[in-house]
């Protein structure tokens, strides 16, 4: 009896984990949904002052814990049953290499990401060209999943959710691209 209870133990775990695999990659699939996610660790807050996006070395990057995050995340979205995704980022140097890190695929880079930290009065705008984004890639790429890495106020924006770096949300638009509703996955192994 006592070699059956760690037998049963694995098939429940291996039971339990099956629904939510299917869940997030069914959904992703769905013509519904996009996956939002903040880049991966980098230490500091904010950019340097007279930062440049074509020139990572004047921006706040990646450290190593945020490159093996990222990896992790690519590894656990694995798991889920997203083998590979339509790949956007941010222009910023963080979420380009978080999203491709992630090995899902060629990386993307989309504007309507990048973040409005530095001028707060471009939310609304910012907001408005994620929505875009969104509607144009789900009517071009109904069946393949969609990641987006951007930055915190972008999320946070889009919605109404604060997350902490590499969390995830996985948000459900209308037709339109506009937020419906959302679930937080929060960064693996961090």
């Amino acid at each position: 009896m006592k070699t059956l209870i760690p037998i049963f133990l694995s098939f429940l775990l291996t039971l339990f984990s099956i629904p939510a695999s299917a869940n997030l990659a069914s959904k992703l699939s769905d013509g519904q949904h996009v996956l939002l996610m903040r880049h991966a660790d980098a230490p500091g807050y904010g950019d340097p002052a007279g930062y440049q996006l074509d020139k990572c070395s004047t921006q706040r990057n990646l450290g190593d814990r945020g490159k093996k995050q990222a990896i992790l995340i690519g590894q656990w979205l694995s798991n889920q049953g997203v083998a590979s995704a339509k790949v956007f980022s941010s222009p910023w140097c963080r979420c380009i290499d978080t999203a491709k890190l992630l090995d899902k695929g060629q990386v993307t880079l989309a504007p309507a990401l990048g973040s409005f930290f530095d001028d707060m009065s471009l939310e609304k705008q910012q907001t408005k060209n994620l929505e875009n984004l969104i509607q144009a890639q789900l009517n071009e790429n109904q069946k393949v999943p969609i990641i987006m890495v951007t930055h915190h106020v972008n999320i946070q924006a889009f919605t109404g959710k604060v997350v902490n770096v590499g969390d995830m949300v996985l948000v459900k638009v209308d037709k339109n691209g506009k937020y419906r509703s959302h679930e937080l996955y929060t960064s693996p192994g961090y």
